[in-house]
């Protein structure tokens, strides 16, 4: 009769155990969840702001791009004509559209890191499909300036705008 005392008071004593246990391991499902969940969403934010900084990039960068293609374009007009400048002149238009080029190409790269980003990063795969091909509208633009068509140039980085914002907008629902 001690036995079976002894063994319910034991009985007792170890269920409740075992179910505190129980209810901590469905605690901890929850909360990886809840982490996951989390890490997910902050992904997401990095990756809209990855792409918000490279619109603000672009979009600076098409408004300068405006003036100086329209200064080099016409220079290229005089020149065509036969009009002669100066030395100097022509040394400063050299730099210009070498600099705009080395521009072009600075765009690219960060199109080029931003398209790495959300290929090797799961939570931004499902966007990475919009995004391909940024860094190819601006190498696009990149042989425009090369060509001495620097509004056609800024127009292709246009279009590129159009596809982040397109990417930008899908994120937000």
């Amino acid at each position: 009769m001690h036995r079976i005392i002894a063994l319910l008071i034991a009985a007792v004593f170890v269920f409740p155990i075992t179910s505190l246990a129980q209810t901590r391991r469905r605690t901890a499902a929850r909360s990886t969840k809840a982490t996951t969940t989390a890490k997910a969403s902050e992904a997401q934010r990095d990756g809209a702001k990855r792409v918000a900084d490279q619109i603000k990039v672009l979009t600076r960068f098409i408004y300068l791009l405006g003036g100086v293609a329209k200064g080099l374009e016409a220079f290229d007009d005089d020149a065509a004509r036969g009009n002669q400048a100066s030395p100097a002149v022509i040394e400063q238009v050299k730099r210009n559209k070498l600099s705009v080029r080395t521009s072009i190409q600075g765009v690219r790269d960060g199109l080029d890191a931003l398209e790495l980003h959300f290929r090797t990063t799961p939570e931004l795969q499902r966007y990475y499909i919009k995004l391909a091909g940024s860094a190819a509208g601006a190498a696009k633009a990149d042989d425009l300036a090369a060509a001495n068509q620097f509004d056609k140039a800024g127009r292709t980085l246009l279009e590129v705008v159009n596809r982040l914002t397109d990417v930008l907008l899908e994120m937000r629902q």
